[in-house]
């Protein structure tokens, strides 16, 4: 059995090829320009990915248990690959744009996503919060070559040949690490490890099967959270580029490579506000996030220079970010890791509707206003209202692990006379 750190290498790996798709915003100027499409035109096509993410994780989750992550992980790696590769014959088809990187990229970004997740939660039960941000921060700083690569390529290639290329590199890596994704056995757990109090402080004391889990208010209640911190950040990450441009007075060379620095943030977001989940509580982690990104939106159309706004552009991601460290291992102890996969995976339907809601609105206030002005206060007072869901939220009550339906075989057992010795 290889060393388990090599499995979370191999997860990272992953996740970069896919979260290559964070450098989207790269696209949105060039694509208006050669085609004549609009701002929420172009917007739509990471809006439909993101959507069909969301979607296509529950059922990359659901997948897992019948063929295993070895093979959903390929998969995703082979959809991911081939859409951004098929979307290079979109000229003047936007139509064929949504359908290549937005449809079936889209589920494979879903389908790839959900495995390393999943799998990785159950080869570390000791560190949850650690490893879930180590598993998602790939896919945070997958822009980082992603965006400076497509706009070398764009430059020397031209605009719909670098989609060609991009996607068989993202392919070959999905698919390569992906190849490396394999569960522990049953009820596995580092050799002389326990849990400390304070992480069963935190953990339910069950495991619970999808259906037991969406009959609790805790599994909205974390959607709402990861959904609401979504459909802030990504609005900010979707249209990065152009924000440097407008905003900042940036050159379209260097909008690029801030968007590949503040992927950077995306991925330190998601190890940082872990461990901080780990440190404190994921209830305090997601509060404090939350409080600064409040903050950060009530200010942030006021800034004028480009090193403060991205800085402040930084920060807002690392909080966007933080969510995906966060809420596996979130779901992980409300729910126990058993059927993770899935209940996590379900999570990203509700979310996938906040990942297009959020970018699609900011990019037509955008459009109608000529600034973002009324779209950052509009983010700003609701992340401020958001402020009391985390303080609520707690673990649900449940009973010990061997005790799966009270009103099944456990009283079946209690009611059945005892024979006499």
């Amino acid at each position: 059995m290889l060393n388990r750190w090599w499995f979370a290498a191999a997860g990272v790996c992953m996740q970069m090829a896919l979260g290559a798709a964070y450098a989207w915003s790269v696209f949105r100027i060039p694509l208006s320009r050669e085609f004549g499409w609009s701002i929420s035109q172009v917007t739509l096509t990471f809006t439909i990915s993101w959507f069909f993410l969301g979607v296509s994780s529950f059922t990359g989750g659901l997948l897992m248990k019948r063929v295993g992550p070895r093979v959903v992980a390929m998969s995703g790696g082979l959809l991911w690959g081939g859409g951004v590769y098929l979307a290079s014959y979109s000229a003047h088809r936007l139509w064929w744009l949504y359908l290549t990187y937005g449809v079936i990229g889209g589920i494979g970004l879903g389908t790839g996503y959900i495995v390393p997740i999943t799998v990785l939660v159950k080869w570390f039960p000791d560190r949850r919060g650690l490893i879930t941000g180590i598993a998602v921060f790939g896919f945070g700083v997958g822009a980082l070559f992603a965006a400076p690569a497509a706009g070398w390529l764009m430059q020397h290639v031209g605009l719909l040949p670098t989609f060609s290329y991009l996607g068989l590199v993202y392919g070959a890596l999905a698919i390569s690490a992906g190849a490396f994704m394999q569960a522990p056995p049953e009820g596995w757990k580092p050799e002389g490890w326990t849990p400390t109090a304070a992480q069963l402080s935190q953990r339910s004391d069950r495991d619970y099967t999808l259906g037991q889990a969406l009959s609790t208010w805790q599994w909205w209640a974390i959607c709402a959270l990861m959904s609401i911190n979504t459909m802030a950040g990504l609005s900010v990450v979707s249209q990065a580029a152009p924000i440097f441009q407008e905003m900042g007075k940036a050159t379209a060379a260097a909008a690029a490579g801030l968007v590949g620095v503040i992927s950077i943030g995306n991925g330190i977001g998601r190890i940082f506000w872990a461990w901080f989940s780990d440190l404190t509580s994921r209830k305090m982690a997601y509060f404090t996030m939350y409080a600064v990104e409040a903050i950060l939106f009530w200010t942030y159309h006021s800034i004028n220079s480009l090193t403060a706004l991205a800085v402040a552009t930084f920060v807002v991601v690392m909080c966007y970010g933080g969510a995906y460290g966060i809420t596996p291992a979130f779901a992980a102890d409300y729910f126990g890791p058993r059927d993770v996969g899935s209940i996590f995976g379900l999570m990203m339907l509700p979310w996938a509707f906040a990942a297009s809601i959020g970018p699609t609105i900011f990019a037509y206030l955008r459009q109608i206003n000529g600034n973002y002005t009324q779209a950052l206060y509009i983010i700003a007072g609701f992340m401020t209202v958001a402020l009391i869901l985390p303080i609520l939220v707690h673990a649900p009550s449940g009973r010990k692990s061997g005790d799966e339906d009270p009103t099944g075989e456990a009283l079946a057992a209690e009611a059945e006379p005892i024979s006499p010795e």
